[in-house]
């Protein structure tokens, strides 16, 4: 069976390995080629993705490498020119994002060593959070588990009620109740204010990152990145009225 085409995550964790060692790639049978290589089965196995034996090993890894080398114009030798479309879009999105790079590819190292429920990475990304792909399906999905945690959700909820009486989007005040009657009353949705990207160890969020939304401007703030944020968003409504 031919092993699968590297997924988006797999080549970030691939790229902040080749960031981390550029001036000097390890060699194949090295132990840190070989420690990638493990990681790299670690995350196929937690996914069900298929492949042989010979998934992602110390020579496939090595070969990422130089695919890698033929794009950085730091390196005058000779890199591998037989790149694929997702290693050239992975290199000229993180380039010049050091910090945004590491921190994803700890965030996919986090979920590959956790114990988290496994995240369907073959499922297409939904179309609101497409752009947010960019930083690879497993960060895009955490992302969208949080805005659909039940209890977060019902707490900022609850929190809201309790202080305002109603639920309002933050950003346009749309209130579903006053359209849509005895329908609307308490929807509303949720938006993670921080990059999954960002979070903290273990992934660990709270109430006060969470903005309630409308439909229309939850969309708009993933509309493309980089996102617009709830504050930001507002003062563009209110400078077009």
């Amino acid at each position: 069976m031919k092993n699968p085409k590297w997924t988006r995550d797999e080549i970030i964790l691939a790229m902040d390995f080749y960031m981390d060692h550029f001036e000097s790639i390890p060699g194949k049978e090295s132990s840190q080629i070989s420690d990638l290589s493990k990681l790299l089965n670690k995350f196929r196995n937690k996914n069900g993705l298929y492949g042989d034996a010979k998934f992602r090993n110390n020579s496939g890894v090595y070969m990422k490498m130089m695919n890698l080398r033929g794009f950085d114009d730091r390196y005058t030798g000779s890199g591998l020119k037989a790149s694929s479309k997702g290693d050239r879009d992975v290199w000229d999105y993180f380039l010049n994002k050091p910090k945004e790079l590491k921190r994803t590819a700890n965030k996919i190292k986090d979920y590959i060593e956790s114990d988290e429920v496994d995240i369907d990475i073959n499922v297409d990304i939904d179309s609101e959070f497409e752009e947010e792909s960019s930083e690879g399906k497993v960060v895009t999905r955490t992302h969208q588990t949080y805005e659909r945690d039940t209890k977060l959700v019902r707490k900022k909820k609850e929190r809201v009620l309790k202080e305002k009486g109603n639920l309002t989007c933050e950003v346009c005040d749309f209130d579903f109740s006053v359209l849509y009657g005895e329908r609307g009353k308490d929807f509303i949705e949720c938006h993670h204010t921080k990059p999954v990207s960002e979070i903290g160890e273990k992934g660990k969020t709270n109430i006060d990152d969470l903005a309630l939304l409308c439909s229309n401007c939850h969309r708009m703030i993933h509309r493309r990145r980089p996102w617009i944020s709830v504050s930001d968003l507002k003062k563009l409504i209110k400078a077009d009225i």
